[in-house]
């Protein structure tokens, strides 16, 4: 799919990104919020419970290929990204629970990532399609080093971090860009054959993690501003690992549809997190001049 200078230069982008987010983490913020322990609880359950469940879910009712059902779950079974630090704050949540969950799901990756692929995955295994197991957790280990150079980097000079995370913001989106641009030219057949249900899956995914975070949340008795956090949290998933963990895990002769629901998840994220957010930020509004 790539060649070998755009392999060379998406690790290098990669590597980056994943110092980047590790630039805007604390280990003092997620002891912190250890404090309150049913928050914390609440939105790694959600994280890791409800969003490879819906993944699951739709690539059935939708009757997605194997191979886009894979790329679709792997979205699902990925930690939570620092985009959702961000909204939180402009949604009036809880931003330590926010960082809390960020941290607590990346290191719970480690395992849980390749658990819930085998749970929700090994249905599709052929002799066509093999998941190389071994390879995500290999990708995952590989991945996390540079998240921990960021939290480090972090601790020694928060300035630096300061600029290294904005760096990384924009980073990340023309990562995405550089993916679809070099995907598309060579990928026209895939293109092709992207259906509606393709397209409603990468949307539904996201709007289906906001609304179970939320309602679970609360139903758990958890604050409103907790209950914005977790579903944000929830929903916003870390785009650029999932497709970081593809591209190191898996074979050539497979990855391109693979890699193909990520990167429509990567494309509508931002427009449903901005719609999310925007909602809970008037929904926030409405609350404090309510209790004036």
């Amino acid at each position: 799919m790539l060649t070998r200078i755009e392999e060379i230069l998406f690790a290098a982008m990669v590597f980056f990104l994943m110092v980047a987010m590790g630039s805007t983490l604390t280990f003092e913020n997620f002891k912190k919020a250890v404090h309150s322990k049913k928050p914390l609880l609440v939105g790694i359950l959600s994280q890791f419970g409800f969003m490879p469940l819906i993944a699951f879910g739709l690539t059935k009712s939708l009757n997605l290929s194997p191979l886009f059902s894979i790329g679709l779950i792997l979205v699902g079974c990925t930690p939570g990204g620092t985009t959702s630090n961000l909204l939180t704050y402009y949604a009036k949540g809880d931003v330590a629970l926010s960082i809390s969950m960020t941290i607590a799901s990346t290191i719970l990756a480690t395992v849980m990532m390749p658990f819930l692929f085998w749970l929700y995955c090994s249905s599709f295994v052929t002799n066509e399609i093999q998941i190389p197991y071994k390879s995500i957790i290999g990708s995952i280990l590989i991945l996390i080093i540079p998240v921990l150079i960021g939290i480090k980097i972090r601790s020694a000079n928060t300035k630096l971090a300061l600029k290294i995370e904005k760096i990384g913001s924009f980073l990340g989106i023309m990562m995405i860009l550089f993916l679809l641009g070099v995907m598309i030219p060579k990928n026209i057949n895939i293109l092709k054959v992207t259906t509606w249900k393709m397209y409603l899956a990468a949307i539904l995914i996201t709007v289906l993690g906001y609304g179970f975070g939320y309602l679970f949340s609360k139903m758990l008795q958890l604050s409103e501003k907790q209950a914005r956090t977790v579903s944000l949290e929830t929903g916003i998933q870390n785009g650029p690992l999932t497709i970081a963990v593809i591209l190191l895990s898996f074979s050539d002769s497979n990855i391109n549809e693979i890699l193909w629901m990520p990167l429509l998840y990567a494309l509508f994220v931002p427009i449903t997190s901005a719609i999310a957010t925007y909602y809970f930020y008037l929904k926030s509004k409405k609350e404090s001049k309510g209790s004036t």
